[in-house]
């Protein structure tokens, strides 16, 4: 058995391992190249720690960094708080309000699994209040936080954009980043009429504050929740819903949050670090962390706790697994399978089985592992000239991320999580459809979207 055989079973192990036990993904990553490297490989402790992305830690650490600052301070609830007051009542635009939120929220360097952990509660305590299919709102929810991922400052964005730097591939930020939002935004729609969308379409909730005044009915009894609030038909007489009345929806809030100081200058630190990132080419870790420290230096209370909220977690994953990739790099791994998928005589037909073997994966695994892996064993591939390389990193970035919503997946996990008890079980069975006939169609529609044109 060769050696680029064992680095290759090494890998699945890794991914199986941590699939099927409380292993973390990435300790299980550094742990197989220190034993692959001194066993198969015949390399040194210096040679491996050479193939661990101190670049892209650097990013990770500094966005999620920025970002748990932002919640810390009130500013992800203050965005959250001035999205749902945008609708003025109207139900059926509250899971695109939840699906924007989220997005933001990872477009400026929110792990999905943090984001998802924040406005799943929220959005699926709407869903009980108003009549909310809840398999709608999480999937809007869990969509939401992989359209907005791949911005230049988002980690799937900043994963993806880093290993095509690292490995010499032609690449296009801000295509990737359109190209996931509006295939995200699509999928969605498809999403809210498959899923009762229709049904919210006229309805309304009238709001109440509490003290009365603005739109306070008269014939709401006085035991009735203060954030609750009633369906209105168009046209027709307000009405109760038992779900209104047992679950209090926090529609309104008593003394709003307000743009304070901190939080308007986390707003234009984020601001700023898109700009910076977009337009004039600096980088994205050292910025966040620049502005982290400024945050520190003006509102040292924004920063208490923020270190421990770091995504640590997600740090030693990608990290983990970039740097066992790069020992598969040096054992000529890479070059290996690169050869095998380009001795399949149609392009094309590698070109998708890369995407639906990214797609499958990932619906069981990490998302950010398999970005931090797949692409650079497409390296060769894309090498060869007759597949493009920016449609098919494209492809394969959406086909890896669109089946989050997958329940053994942690997006999807969350939002089953998150449902009431009494529809839990039905939203794991919907979703877990979902999620398989997305990472079967996801990778077919993407492969026809960007990989054949660019290869025309």
């Amino acid at each position: 058995m060769s050696d680029q055989v064992i680095s290759i079973i090494a890998l699945v192990l890794v991914f199986a391992i941590a699939t099927f036990s409380a292993a973390h993904l990435g300790a299980l990553a550094l742990v197989a190249a220190f034993i692959v490297g001194a066993t198969v490989a015949d390399e040194s402790t210096d040679d491996l720690f050479a193939g661990f992305p101190g670049d892209l830690f650097v990013v990770l650490v500094g966005v999620t960094l920025l970002f748990a600052i932002a919640k810390n301070n009130g500013t992800v609830d203050w965005l959250v708080d001035a999205a749902v007051k945008a609708v003025r009542g109207r139900i059926a635009l509250i899971p695109w309000v939840m699906f924007l939120v989220t997005a933001v929220l990872t477009a400026v360097g929110a792990v999905t699994p943090a984001a998802v952990g924040i406005i799943a509660p929220i959005g699926l305590g709407f869903a009980v209040a108003y009549g909310i299919n809840p398999v709608l709102m999480g999937l809007l929810i869990a969509n939401g936080a992989s359209a907005g991922g791949f911005s230049p400052i988002g980690v799937f964005g900043s994963i993806t954009n880093n290993v095509v730097e690292r490995n010499d591939l032609p690449g296009n930020p801000a295509l990737l980043f359109t190209a996931s939002f509006l295939f995200n935004v699509a999928l969605c729609v498809i999403i809210f009429f498959t899923f009762g969308g229709r049904q919210l379409l006229g309805q309304r909730v009238e709001t109440h504050k509490g003290g009365g005044g603005g739109n306070a009915d008269p014939a709401r009894p006085d035991d009735a929740p203060p954030h609750g609030g009633q369906l209105v038909e168009a046209g027709a007489a307000p009405r109760r819903t038992p779900a209104a009345t047992a679950t209090a929806a926090p529609t309104t809030r008593e003394e709003p949050l307000k743009l304070d100081g901190p939080r308007a200058l986390t707003l234009a630190g984020l601001l700023g670090l898109v700009a910076g990132a977009l337009f004039f080419d600096l980088d994205v870790g050292l910025m966040a962390l620049t502005i982290t420290v400024v945050l520190s230096l003006v509102s040292p209370k924004s920063v208490t706790g923020a270190v421990d909220r770091c995504a640590w977690s997600t740090v030693l994953l990608v990290c983990g697994i970039v740097t066992y990739v790069s020992q598969m790099e040096r054992m000529g791994t890479i070059d290996y399978l690169g050869k095998q998928v380009a001795s399949i005589q149609a392009p094309l037909v590698g070109a998708l089985l890369i995407c639906l073997i990214g797609a499958v994966v990932s619906a069981f695994a990490s998302t950010t592992g398999m970005l931090g892996a797949l692409i650079p064993l497409a390296v060769p591939f894309l090498l060869a000239g007759e597949v493009g390389a920016v449609g098919l990193i494209t492809a394969l970035a959406i086909s890896a991320s669109v089946v989050d919503a997958s329940p053994f997946s942690t997006s999807g996990a969350l939002v089953t999580a998150n449902t009431p008890a009494d529809q839990r079980d039905f939203v794991f069975r919907r979703l877990m459809a979902w999620g398989l006939g997305i990472s079967l169609v996801g990778p077919l529609v993407t492969w026809g979207l960007f990989v054949v044109p660019s290869s025309l």
